[in-house]
């Protein structure tokens, strides 16, 4: 076949152009579908809040909180950690996140299912969106920073990798990893002053919510003798989360960190839960400490 380069007559080069197809200049999306059943994330949320009787107007409420606490903590000054960024083409730098916005339910409740229709519950409303970003974080051991003169904000305490089945789990990683890993640090839930769960989803947060205070998932799924019980709403996710500030692929992890060591400064705590599902029918969890010297 004639390549471009070899191309050297007008005809030639006429007949290349007869190849072109409309769909070559079509924007090549990011996948989003889970690479172990092929199935779309919100596929899953949908069934996970059935599952768990999580309605509709819950999980619109809980999208509309995390934009509220975020937009207020923006107002603070207390989502300091984003370094300004330039885009070619745009004028200034991007100083704040912009997927903020508060819509009123009377909207929410209006959107349409996004994934299964039309009955589904998980609309653009109440779901994460893809938006562009990076993080970067500083680890280091208590002696490399003494010596470089730095002042760690947190310690990471402890973590945790569970997994279960991608098909009808792949989102409850938060529900299988907390009581593990608050056992495997010998802590408790009232320990923790600040938790922070990656909010994918509003349906996959509050299902995993109902999951930890749930005899019956204790029992059946994990093997427990009793549920691990209920997260204080007051103290979780309260300068938003992924539903407001937007879960960049890859860049979710170190804002998770980020909140809580943060918060720990600002709230005067001392211990602080990370927990988050991932593909692959994931779960990952951390156990943050604040840094007795720590600055916010």
């Amino acid at each position: 076949m004639l390549s471009a380069n070899k191309a050297k007559t007008l005809g030639q080069k006429l007949s290349l152009l007869t190849r072109i197809r409309p769909d070559y200049f079509i924007p090549e999306l990011p996948g989003i579908a889970e690479f172990s059943t092929g199935e779309i994330m919100g596929h899953s949320a949908d069934r996970l809040a059935a599952a768990f009787q999580v309605g509709r107007r819950e999980q619109d409420e809980f999208a509309l909180r995390s934009h509220t606490l975020a937009a207020q903590a923006a107002e603070k000054g207390l989502l300091r950690d984003i370094v300004p960024v330039r885009v070619p083409g745009a004028k200034g730098a991007i100083t704040k996140d912009n997927g903020i916005r508060i819509t009123p339910m009377a909207k929410l409740s209006s959107l349409r299912a996004a994934f299964v229709k039309p009955y589904g519950t998980v609309t653009a409303g109440n779901a994460s969106f893809l938006t562009d970003g990076a993080s970067a974080a500083l680890l280091s051991t208590p002696e490399k920073a003494k010596e470089l003169g730095l002042i760690p904000k947190a310690y990471l305490r402890d973590y945790l990798f569970v997994s279960q089945d991608p098909k009808d789990e792949l989102l409850l990683g938060p529900a299988y990893v907390i009581p593990k890993l608050l056992e495997k640090a010998g802590l408790t839930a009232k320990d923790i002053g600040v938790w922070e769960i990656h909010e994918a989803f509003a349906g996959q947060v509050l299902a995993n919510l109902k999951a930890l205070d749930s005899d019956y998932f204790a029992k059946n799924h994990m093997g427990r003798s009793a549920k691990f019980g209920e997260i204080p709403i007051d103290k979780l996710n309260n300068w938003g989360g992924s539903l407001s500030i937007g879960h960049p692929f890859g860049a979710t992890g170190v804002r998770l960190i980020a909140h809580c060591a943060n918060r720990l400064i600002h709230e005067n705590q001392q211990y602080a839960v990370i927990a988050a599902c991932a593909a692959g029918g994931q779960g990952v969890g951390m156990i943050v400490e604040r840094h007795p010297d720590g600055k916010f």
